[in-house]
Formats: structure tokens, C-alpha cells, sequence
């Protein structure tokens, strides 16, 4: 058969052999030519790497480790935050062990590939992000983004081991005390002893005992003596990147001031003769029992004042206040989220928050406030109370009266004799008065877009679109009585 690639001057079927590498076509006749055996081609032969398998296995150790006790989750964090590259190690070691292995036994070396590629990646950008984490100061960052964890948090590493000690040393003579501590809760006593005594109950976290011991002799509280201030310091900041809580039971004499400075910590004050100033930005106040002036600055937590003589001044932003029994002056200063329970203050109550603006002359009775109540019985004016979003409730009102409201309702029961001024300015919420029968006082009241109903014959009602008015004189309307509201109700009632 003719085939097209052979030039036309050549007879077919005259044998050839083409030799493509030359380019040369030659005549040969088939009794001269050898035949040529191709042998078939070798398949490449690749075996698996196990690299891969064998950074999993170490992987999976260590995991079981964790699970089982034999290391904490913190401390397998810092094992690969400082030992991360031993696996890229492990993994350089056994793929060279393969490639001379693959080349004695004569087969292809398995590659990285390009999952090999990617994992290593990840690997190294988790390693150094692990090691530039492990060497941040976790208890400063929780300190500084007033963050309190507790023992099991992620700003805690190893495990806890517990300390107590027990210090003492001479008081001097009208002496006072000034305590500093970074973290954990300071009890201040009252005893008939001369002394200072301090009963230590320290927790320390760290990975072995040995750290443990080492940490617990380099934070033994500090006090020092100069010009009758005993200044005692938990020294907690020397644990450096470890966590320590120093719980603190001071023992002094009673009339001695008392000054706490805490950073996270429960301060409780007991049986004092003296002033109390006392500051933390994370924990309780408890003070009960003092004979001096109170000043507590807080950033958050509870407060508890109960049995003071002197006056009591709370400030910053905190939860549930209450104060009790005070036989001095309360200021209230601040933003506080939970309840405010007030009971049977002698003079002067202001409380001053963004929200609300209010002073009692005094507090006989009892007051609550929460987030959209106010609640107040038997007080003395002069007051004011200035707010919004809360519905007021006055009972038992002696003395002037102003409120200033807006989105709330408001309720006085003024039947105390002798009637006071009151004056009440409200929005969008309707105002009820009750007032003695036989009182002396005059009504001059307002409503836009509301009704109003009133039980004295004595006072007139204009019912007219959009705005109604009462005004009259009960008794010898000595007392002025002034209520303005909008878009709600006003009513009048005896007592």
C-alpha cells in the first residue's frame, strides 16, 4: 500500500527505515536489518510519605496528654509556642531520610506537594503567632482591660497551689493604715492588741511546685512605718506573668483611719473609729460599724454601708447599692446598673447620675430605685428630684417638693401636716396628688391633650380642647401646689 510520506521517485514496496533523529530516509532490503525490541515502558514507582502521619501522631499525643491529666491545656500552649519548629523539624528529618532511601532502592521520592506546601504555611504563621503570645504579660493585659478571669480563665496558666502565712508588727500610737493590693480580697478588723496582725491566704498559678514556691517567697506582703502611716502592700505585682490572689485579714487597733487601695479584691471594713477611704475597680464594699466619714470610689461591684456616724460618700460606677442607718449626710455620685436601697439617713441625701438629679433634706423612711421605678416614703424636704423614664411614687412627703419628669408617671401622698410647696413638671405621663382634706393650699394645674378629676369641691375644673386647668384655694392656701403634664391625666385626691 502507497504511503503519501514516501517521495513519489521511489517504487512501493522497497523496504526502508526511517531514522527520525537524522532526518535521513535510507534503502535497506529486510534480509540486512536487524529487528529492534523496544522494551515496554518502566511505570514510576512512588511510595507515601509519612511525615505527614508522623506529625499527627506527635500531634495526638500531646492532645492525649492534655485529655487525660498529664498536662493542662495552658501549659500544651506554651509547649508549642516555644517548641513549634521541632515539628517542622521532625518533618525536614524524615522527608530527607526518604529521599535517600528512595534513591538506594532506585524509586521517586515523594514530594511536599501542595497540601505539604499549605500545611506548612499555617504551621508557621500559627507558630509565631503562639510565640509572640506566650510572651505577652496576660495578667497586665487582664489588669489593663479590667477583665477578671478566674482561676481556669484564658489569662491563667499551670495550676493553682495554695499559701498561708501570718505577719505581725508593732502599731504606732494614733497611727493609720494605708493597704495597697493588686489582687484579692482585704478583711479589716478591730482588736484590743497594739500590733498589726495580717492572716495571708495566697493562691498562686503556675506549671510545677517548685515555680509555685519560688513565686509565693518573692510576693510576701510588705509593711512599712513612716511618720505613723503603716503602709502594707500584697506585693502581688512581683509574680510578673504569674497569677497570684492574696486574700488579707488585717487585725488593728480600732480608732486608727483605714485607706484601701484594690485592684480586684472584695474590701470589708468592720468596727472602726476612724475615717475609711477605700477605692477598687473590681470587687465589693462591705462597711458596717464606723464611727468617721466614709469615702468609697469604685469602677465596679456592689456597695453595703450600714451603722455609720459620720457621712458617707460612694462614687464611680457600680451595681446594687445600699446604704443604711447613716447618722451623717449620703452622696451618691455616678452610674450605678443594678438597685439602690436607701434606709434612714439623718440629713442630706443627693444622688447625681447622668439619668437623675436628686436631693432629700431627709430620709426617715425608705428608698428604691431601679431602672424605670423610683420609690420614696417618709422623707422631709426641701427636695428635688429630677429624672426621666422612671414612674415616681412619693408617700409620706413632708416639706417643699419639686419633680421634673418625662416618660414616667408621677404619685405624691402629702397628707403629712404642715402641707409644703410642691411642684410637679411631667411629660407623657400622667400625675396623681393626694393632699390633706383639711390642709391650707393653692392649685394651679395644666394638662395638654389629658383629662382631669379632682375630690375638692374647693378647686375648678376647665375641661376644653386641647388643654384642661384646675385652680382653686383649699383652707387658707398657704401651700402652692403647681402640676404640669403633657398628653396625660392629672387627678386631685384626699387623703
Amino acid at each position: 500500500m502507497w504511503n503519501p510520506g514516501i517521495p513519489r521517485r521511489l517504487k512501493p514496496g522497497r523496504p526502508l527505515l526511517l531514522l527520525p533523529r537524522q532526518g535521513l530516509i535510507r534503502r535497506c532490503h529486510m534480509s540486512s536489518v536487524t529487528p529492534t525490541v523496544t522494551p515496554p515502558p518502566r511505570h514510576r514507582v512512588v511510595r507515601r510519605s509519612l511525615a505527614g502521619p508522623i506529625v499527627l501522631i506527635v500531634l495526638g499525643v500531646v492532645f492525649l496528654l492534655g485529655n487525660i491529666g498529664y498536662l493542662t491545656w495552658p501549659s500544651i500552649g506554651r509547649l508549642f509556642a516555644r517548641y513549634w519548629p521541632v515539628l517542622i523539624i521532625i518533618w525536614g528529618l524524615v522527608k530527607l531520610l526518604e529521599h535517600f532511601r528512595a534513591r538506594r532502592e532506585g524509586y521517586a521520592a515523594p514530594g511536599i506537594g501542595g497540601g505539604g506546601i499549605f500545611l506548612l504555611i499555617v504551621l508557621v504563621i500559627a507558630g509565631l503567632s503562639a510565640t509572640q503570645a506566650e510572651r505577652v504579660n496576660w495578667n497586665q493585659v487582664a489588669r489593663e482591660m479590667d477583665i477578671e478571669p478566674n482561676f481556669d480563665g484564658m489569662f491563667s496558666f499551670g495550676s493553682p497551689h495554695d499559701f498561708s502565712d501570718e505577719i505581725q508588727q508593732e502599731f504606732p500610737n494614733d497611727g493609720a493604715l494605708r493597704v495597697t493590693s493588686d489582687r484579692g480580697d482585704v478583711t479589716v478588723l478591730a482588736w484590743d492588741q497594739k500590733n498589726i496582725k495580717v492572716s495571708i491566704q495566697k493562691r498562686v498559678m503556675t506549671e510545677s511546685d517548685s515555680d509555685a514556691q519560688q513565686v509565693n517567697e518573692s510576693t510576701k506582703p510588705k509593711i512599712t512605718i513612716a511618720d505613723k502611716i503603716v503602709s502594707l502592700n500584697a506585693n502581688t505585682a512581683a509574680a510578673g506573668r504569674h497569677r497570684v490572689d492574696t486574700n488579707m485579714e488585717i487585725y488593728i487597733p480600732r480608732n486608727a483611719a483605714v485607706e484601701i487601695t484594690d485592684g480586684h479584691g472584695k474590701l470589708i471594713v468592720r468596727d472602726r473609729s476612724g475615717d475609711l477611704k477605700l477605692s477598687t475597680a473590681h470587687g465589693d464594699v462591705d462597711v458596717s460599724n464606723v464611727q468617721g466619714n466614709v469615702n468609697i470610689n469604685m469602677r465596679k461591684g456592689n456597695v453595703q454601708a450600714e451603722n455609720v456616724s459620720g457621712d458617707v460618700t460612694i462614687s464611680g460606677t457600680g451595681n446594687d447599692i445600699s446604704v443604711s442607718n447613716i447618722r451623717g449626710a449620703l452622696q451618691l455620685t455616678g452610674e450605678y446598673f443594678g438597685d439602690i436601697a436607701l434606709s434612714h439617713i439623718a440629713k442630706t441625701v443627693r444622688f447625681n447620675s447622668a439619668k437623675t438629679d436628686m436631693e432629700l433634706a431627709k430620709l426617715d423612711g425608705d428608698l428604691a430605685m431601679e431602672s424605670g421605678d423610683l420609690h420614696v416614703t417618709n422623707f422631709n424636704g426641701p427636695s428635688h428630684i429630677l429624672t426621666h423614664s422612671k414612674d415616681i411614687h412619693l408617700e409620706d412627703v413632708a416639706g417643699d417638693v419639686k419633680i421634673q419628669n418625662t416618660n414616667g408617671d408621677v404619685e405624691v401622698d402629702a397628707h403629712k401636716l404642715p402641707l409644703g410647696n410642691i411642684s410637679v413638671d411631667n411629660r407623657k405621663g400622667d400625675v396623681k396628688l393626694v393632699l390633706p382634706p383639711n390642709g391650707g393650699f393653692r392649685v394651679d394645674g395644666r394638662t395638654n391633650r389629658g383629662d382631669i378629676s379632682s375630690d375638692f369641691d374647693e378647686l375648678k375644673v376647665n375641661s376644653s380642647e386641647p388643654e384642661s386647668s384646675i385652680s382653686g384655694s383649699v383652707g387658707n392656701g398657704s401651700a402652692q401646689v403647681r402640676v404640669n403634664t403633657e398628653h396625660a391625666d392629672i387627678e386631685i385626691r384626699k387623703s
